[in-house]
């Protein structure tokens, strides 16, 4: 095809490029051997794709680029869908038959794309994965719109609602708890409040609504009035969100600084192999020894009346896989600086990584998540080897540090296990509820179930007064949770009570793929925490429990 259209100058548009990955080697060729001199002078290769790193760098450094990039800001966004075809053609604009209801439920559908994409500015409090919504996901949806306003007598919300929210943008989502929040904006959109409720609010300040009735140029006005830096609140979330997204832009910038950042000291401070050398052996003085995982069976044998036995050396020999490799690479740095082993890639890269703070990827492989610098890292590694030594050497704790654990869904499936086998219940019907108890000491376990601390809350905070969830503290970004009661029984026995389910995760990144037993390498377990306010308000607050934070 591109080599008749090269003798007869025709045009040749190859789409989606990235997802033909295997076949770029390819492409490259063809494009190399292009020659002016052969070519027909109208012909012209047009090549889309989204960003990749298989696209060819050749194709890309000899071409001509085009990008098409949503607008900045719910203002500017909102106004390029309706200069965008079709609504920009007033023969579509105009021509429902229900025209009340066509104006005020397209208004909103244009309103609700310009949300789910300006809502990744704020990171994981915006979308778990930031998803590429784009004009195709409206274009599509606005056509539907139209039609089943057309051919039904009565606006078929729950329709709508599917169509636009699980296959048209749904259909891009991965993530349960991001479809969960989808879901949660369009209904506020797709609602019968928006077509009977006059300038029905978007935000609570009332800047933002859906305009009355008019025309074409109306609509456009109002759209030019909104404020060009839009408020957290239009997107359901607390004013501390700003703050989370200027550290967010602040982290990619020195991100991108640390890239260029060559490998040279000044002639005052030390150099770098003095530093390396300073380093690591602070951190191998403060390794303890590997734990004696034969000494942890035989003192904590695998018993039916107790899994939590089985949890802990599991947790031991799991410890033991990553302070191995930290202390071998360390060992091995060290002699390579003296000279006396081969500076390899990965001494190369520990070496690297050490130098800018951050955690080598090579402890990483063997490590649990974390978004931590290397201090702190480091810091709270041992931390939670200390927490493992404490219990093999005084026997499991009354409440149990929840964050130190590095398979926690195992921690939970014990918890489960050792109430199952003392009532005899299947442990497939078993559920979890969930008590918030005082800030005090525990010292006795529970008869049932486990206590928990080491949580952190996201997105609002937990009201010690009310015991209920509660906005955020001005410039306040985490809380920490009080001891947390997990109550083993059966899902069907679980008290019906307001609450919020809230997903816990290992990192504030909250985004993670699934390992090979099943489970996320981030989400652990899904709590319900007692709130007096509707779900909806603080799913679009993006509210979560963390395991640890980044510092």
């Amino acid at each position: 095809m591109i080599e008749s259209a090269q003798k007869e100058g025709t045009w040749v548009v190859l789409q989606n490029c990235h997802l033909a990955a295997s076949w770029m080697s390819t492409l490259e060729r063809v494009c190399e051997e292009f020659n002016p001199d052969a070519n027909h002078p109208d012909f012209r290769l047009w090549l889309t794709s989204y960003p990749s790193q298989n696209f060819p760098v050749s194709v890309l450094q000899n071409g001509v680029k085009m990008t098409n990039e949503p607008p900045k800001g719910m203002k500017a966004n909102v106004l390029r869908s309706y200069l965008a075809d079709p609504l920009s053609d007033p023969e579509f604009f105009n021509a429902c038959k229900k025209p009340h209801e066509w104006k005020k439920l397209l208004f909103g559908l244009c309103f609700f794309h310009a949300l789910v994409q300006e809502r990744r500015k704020f990171g994981a409090l915006g979308w778990n994965i930031p998803y590429e919504f784009n004009e195709t996901d409206l274009r599509i949806s606005v056509r539907q719109l139209q039609m089943f306003l057309n051919e039904y007598e009565h606006v078929p919300f729950d329709a709508l609602r599917y169509l636009t929210g699980q296959c048209n943008y749904g259909g891009r989502v991965t993530d349960d708890w991001d479809r969960r929040t989808l879901t949660c904006i369009l209904n506020k959109y797709y609602s019968t409040e928006i077509i009977t409720t006059p300038r029905y609010q978007f935000s609570g300040s009332g800047l933002y609504y859906a305009p009355d009735d008019g025309d074409y140029e109306h609509y456009l006005e109002y759209m030019r009035s909104l404020p060009i830096i839009p408020h957290p609140e239009v997107f359901g979330m607390h004013a501390n969100a700003d703050i989370t997204k200027d550290q967010q832009e602040t982290n990619q910038l020195f991100d991108s600084i640390l890239l260029t950042q060559a490998r040279t000291t000044s002639g005052g401070g030390k150099s770098n192999d003095e530093i390396l050398q300073e380093v690591s052996g602070d951190i191998l003085t403060k390794l303890p020894k590997q734990f004696d995982t034969e000494e942890g069976l035989r003192k904590y044998p695998t018993t039916y009346a107790q899994s939590m036995n089985t949890v802990l050396v599991q947790e031991m020999v799991r410890f033991n896989r990553l302070t191995a490799v930290v202390r071998s690479s360390l060992v091995n740095l060290q002699k390579a600086i003296k000279g006396l082993v081969v500076m390899n890639s990965e001494l190369e890269e520990v070496a690297d990584s050490i130098l800018k703070g951050k955690i080598p990827a090579l402890w990483k492989k063997k490590s649990y998540p974390s978004l931590k610098p290397l201090g702190s890292y480091v810091n709270d590694l041992l931390t939670r080897l200390k927490f493992l030594q404490d219990w093999f050497d005084k026997g499991p704790p009354s409440v149990f540090w929840v964050s130190g654990f590095f398979f926690t869904q195992a921690f939970l499936t014990g918890a489960q296990q050792n109430f199952a086998r003392r009532y005899r219940i299947p442990i497939d019907l078993l559920g979890f509820d969930f008590d918030v108890l005082e800030d005090k000491h525990y010292k006795d376990p529970p008869d049932d179930g486990v206590y928990i601390n080491g949580l952190y809350i996201e997105g609002a905070c937990w009201d010690r007064k009310t015991k209920l969830i509660g906005e955020s503290q001005p410039k306040k970004l985490h809380d920490q949770m009080p001891v947390i009661w997990l109550k083993p029984c059966k899902r069907d026995d679980l008290p019906i009570k307001q609450t919020y389910t809230a997903p816990v995760y290992k990192t504030s990144d909250r985004r993670g793929t699934l390992s090979t037993t099943g489970h996320s390498t981030n989400y652990v377990v899904a709590m319900k925490i007692p709130s007096d306010q509707p779900e909806e308000h603080w799913i679009q607050r993006g509210v979560a429990l963390l395991c640890q934070l980044d510092d």
